[in-house]
C-alpha cells in the first residue's frame, strides 16, 4: 500500500507541474509468478487460454488500487483495462502482439482533467478473449500508447536506468546516460532484464524516445533513442547475461535441402523462439547411404520441455537419429554499436575468456553483438572478466 501511495503521489506531482500523465501499471513485485505458481498447484499443464486470464487480474488489481489513492488525493482519474481501450491484439496467448490501439477514450478523459490509469500486459483479441503481451508486456502497452498520442514516455523501473553491466554481478557498472535502439534492443534480446525487447522494436520503428528511469528516486535515467542523436558511439558498451538458456542437438539428420526449415518451422508454429544455430557439415553414416549432420541450437530454458515434445512428434518422420539436450548453459554478450567500424573486438572477447579458463562452446555474431554460450557455472566471473577487459 505505501508504494501505491508513493507512486500515486508522484502522478500528483506531474499533475502539478501542468502534464496530463497516462499512466502504465504492471503488476506489483513477484504477482505474476505468485500467479503462475498457484495455477501449478491447480494443475500441472494449466490450458493456455485460463492462464492469460488469471495472469491479466494482476494489473487490473493495480490500477484500482493506484486510482483509489489518487481520488484520496483529490485528483480526479479513471482507471483502464486493456479490453475498455481496445487494445486488440492476435490471438497468441501468453505473447500476443498488438494489432491496434485506440486513443479516444484517454484523450476523452485527460480533456476533461483525468489522469488515465492504464492496465499493462494485456489486450483484447478479435475473437474477444483476454491476451497477454508476454513478460514485460507493460513496456510495450506504454510505448504503443506513447506512440498513438505522439506523447513523451518514461519507464520506471526499480533500477536508476540502464548499466553497462548486471550491477549485483559487476559492482563497478556504470550508468548509461544514452544509447540507441539497436544497442537497448539487442541487449534486451541478450538477457537484461530491464525492458521487453518487443517494447524496444516497437519504439525504434515508431520513433518513440524514451526515458528508463527508477521509480523511487529522482535521479535522471537513460535516454533511449535514435543512433543519430548519440555524441559518441562506445565499441562496446554493455556486457549481459542470460541464464535462461538450453541447447538442443538433433544428430544424425539426412543432408538434404529443406530439411532444416521442416525441423524450425515445426518450432516456430508452436510459437518456439530459436537463438543461435550452428550445423556440422555433412558427414557419411553407417545407417544409411545418405550423409548425414548434426544441427545445435538454442532456446530459452522455459520452453524446453515444449521444444523437446515438438522435435519428439516429428523425429520418425524427420529420420533424425538423436536429440541431445544440455541445460546447465548460459549466454554472454557484448553490444555496441562502435563494433560496426572497429576490428579486433571479437578476438579480445575471446582472448579474455580463454586466459580466465572459460570455453566457448558457440557464437553468435551480429553488426553490433557478439555472443557466446559458456558453462553456466562460469557466467558471473564471464561477466566481470568481460567487464574489466572493455572496461565497462
Amino acid at each position: 500500500p505505501e508504494k501505491i501511495k508513493y507512486v500515486a503521489g508522484r502522478v500528483k506531482s506531474f499533475v502539478e507541474c501542468g502534464y496530463k500523465p497516462v499512466v502504465v501499471v504492471s503488476a506489483p513485485g513477484d504477482t505474476t509468478d505468485d500467479l503462475i505458481k498457484e495455477a501449478a498447484a491447480i494443475s500441472s499443464n494449466p490450458h493456455i487460454r485460463e492462464m492469460d486470464m488469471l495472469l491479466s487480474t494482476g494489473e487490473q488489481k493495480t490500477i484500482a488500487l493506484l486510482a483509489m489513492a489518487l481520488w484520496d488525493m483529490g485528483q480526479k482519474v479513471v482507471s483502464f483495462t486493456g479490453q475498455q481501450l481496445e487494445i486488440i491484439t492476435d490471438g497468441n496467448f501468453s505473447n500476443a502482439r498488438i494489432r491496434s490501439l485506440s486513443s479516444e477514450k484517454i484523450v476523452k478523459a485527460l480533456k476533461k482533467g483525468y489522469v488515465a490509469v492504464v492496465a499493462g500486459f494485456q489486450g483484447i483479441s478479435a475473437a474477444g478473449e483476454i491476451t497477454t503481451l508476454g513478460r514485460g508486456g507493460s513496456d510495450l502497452t506504454a510505448i504503443a500508447i506513447a506512440s498513438v498520442l505522439k506523447a513523451r514516455c518514461k519507464i520506471f523501473t526499480d533500477v536508476e536506468g540502464i548499466f553497462t553491466a548486471n550491477p549485483k554481478v559487476y559492482a563497478k557498472a556504470k550508468k548509461i546516460d544514452t544509447i540507441s535502439y539497436d544497442e537497448m534492443l539487442e541487449m534486451a534480446s541478450s538477457g537484461a532484464g530491464v525492458m521487453q525487447a518487443r517494447a524496444v522494436e516497437l519504439a525504434k520503428n515508431r520513433n518513440v524516445p524514451f526515458e528508463v528511469a527508477s521509480t523511487f528516486t529522482r535521479k535522471k535515467g537513460t535516454i533511449v533513442c535514435g543512433e543519430d542523436k548519440l555524441l559518441e558511439k562506445l565499441v562496446v558498451r554493455s556486457v549481459t547475461e542470460d541464464k535462461d538458456q538450453a541447447k538442443i542437438n538433433v544428430s544424425g539428420v539426412p543432408d538434404r535441402p529443406g530439411i532444416a526449415a521442416d525441423i524450425f518451422e515445426a518450432l516456430s508454429n508452436k510459437n518456439i523462439c530459436v537463438d543461435m544455430i550452428i550445423q556440422s557439415s555433412a558427414k557419411s553414416s553407417p545407417e544409411s547411404k545418405t550423409p548425414v549432420n548434426d544441427i545445435s541450437f538454442t532456446v530459452k530454458r522455459s520452453e524446453l520441455a515444449r521444444a523437446r515434445k515438438i522435435l519428439e512428434s516429428v523425429r520418425k518422420k524427420m529420420q533424425i537419429r538423436d536429440i541431445m539436450i544440455k541445460e546447465n548453459i548460459a549466454k554472454v554478450s557484448i553490444v555496441g554499436s562502435g563494433m560496426k567500424t572497429h576490428s579486433g573486438v571479437a578476438s579480445r572477447l575471446f582472448r579474455a575468456l580463454a586466459k580466465n579458463k572459460i570455453n566457448i562452446e558457440m557464437i553468435s555474431t551480429s553488426e553490433i553483438k557478439i555472443s557466446c554460450v559458456i558453462d553456466e557455472k562460469n557466467t558471473t566471473k564471464a561477466v566481470r572478466v568481460i567487464a574489466k577487459e572493455f572496461r565497462l
